[in-house]
């Protein structure tokens, strides 16, 4: 038989939690006032969160289909960046092709005979056949000059994630290093075993979700602007990680120019959103907190969740 007291005891007890658990307040609502679409929050934003494309580090690769913009990051990849210059100038992509299309991962171009020495197109004068890996640089590099904004949210990949100059970027600060994200849209310069073995002759735009895995294991050199859809809709190849088995299948390219050596009339005006903007910023919030159709709201975003805007100059 129990003690008479403790059996007080105990009900003493069921009493008190009881009146602490009807006495405790309901916890705060955690779901976010409506907010304005990424649409009208670009369509409010003032001319000064703009940038204009800069010409030199701008690539324009022309299909039969259409046009390929690409923003180049000469902060993150200086050599490759030169080299690729070099090799734009030289008309080295004219007339060659799409050799690659990977469905969920990369389409990728280059030279189809390029590993065949007595076949391969030489490089142009100016460009190297071969660079040393530019998989990070320090992280100095991303301070207020390149205008780097901080994500407050967790990144399973990196300890520091944000943006510079319209990029994506993960950084650690333990370490010292910082580097561009494989984010969709992003270029990168294919590589061989050898960790120099690239020089940005042969490139790859990420046509899938993010393979961040790939991350400070090859050199990352810019990023598609405009033109996504010509080189992620095409066919996918149906050899070996995506390679096409036959010359036919593959997609010509017509040529590849630096924007600065395109005459000023024919030189598409586009403007790219700043990533250190208050537009952006608001962007951003958007997209953590969704309004209108969604019923969910993740509060959350990471690197790869937002593509930088652009627009065609006013």
């Amino acid at each position: 038989m129990e003690h008479p007291a403790l059996c007080v005891a105990a009900m003493l007890l069921t009493a008190a939690a009881l009146t602490v658990a009807h006495a405790a307040p309901r916890r705060a609502e955690t779901r976010q006032a409506p907010r304005q679409s990424a649409q009208e929050i670009l369509a409010a934003s003032p001319a000064a969160d703009w940038r204009a494309l800069d010409p030199e580090n701008t690539l324009v690769m022309e299909l039969a289909t259409g046009q390929v913009l690409i923003e180049l990051a000469p902060r993150f990849a200086p050599a490759h960046v030169a080299n690729i210059r070099a090799l734009a100038r030289g008309g080295f992509w004219d007339g060659l092709a799409i050799l690659r299309v990977q469905d969920n991962f990369v389409t990728q171009w280059g030279d189809p005979d390029g590993e065949d020495a007595a076949k391969a197109r030489p490089l142009p004068a100016g460009a190297s056949a071969r660079l040393p890996a530019e998989f990070s640089v320090p992280i100095d590099r991303i301070g207020k000059s390149a205008g780097f904004t901080k994500l407050p949210d967790v990144d399973g990949w990196a300890p520091r994630t944000g943006f510079a100059e319209g990029f994506p970027v993960a950084a650690d600060p333990k370490a010292g290093k910082a580097w561009l994200a494989h984010c969709y849209g992003m270029v990168g310069a294919g590589r061989g075993d050898a960790v120099d073995s690239s020089n940005g002759s042969e490139l790859y735009v990420v046509i899938g979700q993010a393979p961040r895995g790939l991350d400070l294991n090859i050199t990352v050199v810019g990023r598609v602007l405009k033109g996504m859809e010509l080189l992620s809709a095409l066919p996918r190849g149906t050899a070996a990680m995506g390679f096409y088995d036959k010359p036919e299948q593959r997609t010509g390219i017509q040529r590849v120019r630096l924007l600065a050596d395109v005459p000023a009339e024919e030189r598409p005006a586009l403007q790219v959103l700043k990533t250190d903007s208050a537009t952006w910023a608001q962007l951003l919030d958007a997209r953590r907190y969704r309004s209108g159709w969604f019923v969910h709201s993740p509060g959350h975003i990471e690197i790869c969740s937002a593509s930088v805007p652009t627009r065609a100059a006013p």
